[in-house]
C-alpha cells in the first residue's frame, strides 16, 4: 500500500514539474514571439514615416514646374505600391517578407533616382523645404535601417530558441513557427559602379 501511494505521489509530482516547465517554456515562447511582433510594428512605422515624408517632398517637387513629371510618376507609384504591401506580423513568411521588401526597395530606388534628378535644378536644391525633407528621409533611413536590425536581432533569437532541444518539444506541440529575417537584397554584395562623367 505505501508502495502504491509513494508511486502515485511520484507520478503527481512529476506531472506537476512537467506542467509547470510546459505552461514556463510557452510563455518564454509567447514572451519572445511578442517582443519580435512588437518590434515588426516599429519597422513599419518607420517605413511609413518614410512615406508621409516622400508625400510632403513630392508635392515640393511638383512646385518646380520643369521638373521631369516621369521621374516624379515613379516615385509616386513606388510609394503606392510599397504601401499597399502589408504583412500579418503574427505569421510573417519568408514569402511576404521577400515581397514587402522588394516594394520597399523599389521605393527607395525611385527616390534615389528623384534625389539625383534634383541636382539638375539649383532652386530646387536652394529650397529650404527640400532641403529639411531631404534632411528627414535620410534621417528616417537611418531610423529604418536600426528598427529592421532590431527586429532580426529578436526575430533571430525566438527562432534559436524554438529549435532548441527541449524547448523545440514545446514549439512543434503549441505550433511556434519560425518568423522570416530581413537580408540583404539580391546583388547588394557587389559595389556599385560608379560613373563619374564631365561635360
Amino acid at each position: 500500500m505505501k508502495k502504491g501511494l509513494i508511486a502515485i505521489i511520484v507520478l503527481i509530482v512529476l506531472a506537476v514539474v512537467l506542467v509547470g516547465w510546459y505552461v514556463s517554456t510557452n510563455n518564454k515562447l509567447v514572451d519572445m514571439k511578442g517582443q519580435a511582433t512588437k518590434q515588426w510594428a516599429n519597422v513599419e512605422s518607420s517605413y511609413q514615416r518614410r512615406s508621409d515624408l516622400i508625400g510632403n517632398l513630392v508635392k515640393t517637387v511638383q512646385g518646380a514646374a520643369d521638373f521631369e513629371r516621369e521621374t516624379l510618376s515613379d516615385v509616386i507609384e513606388a510609394r503606392a505600391k510599397a504601401t499597399s504591401t502589408t504583412i500579418d506580423a503574427n505569421n510573417i513568411t519568408p514569402e511576404q517578407l521577400a515581397e514587402f521588401q522588394q516594394a520597399q526597395t523599389g521605393l527607395s530606388s525611385a527616390l534615389s533616382r528623384l534625389l539625383v534628378t534634383v541636382e539638375r535644378y539649383p532652386d530646387l536644391k536652394a529650397n529650404q523645404n527640400f532641403l529639411e525633407l531631404q534632411s528627414q528621409l535620410e534621417g528616417t533611413e537611418n531610423r529604418i535601417n536600426v528598427e529592421r536590425n532590431r527586429f532580426n536581432e529578436l526575430a533571430g533569437e525566438y527562432n534559436i530558441k524554438i529549435q532548441q532541444i527541449p524547448t523545440n518539444i514545446i514549439a512543434g506541440i503549441a505550433n511556434f513557427d519560425p518568423m522570416a529575417l530581413f537580408s540583404s537584397n539580391p546583388g547588394s554584395e557587389n559595389a556599385p559602379d560608379v560613373n563619374f562623367e564631365f561635360d
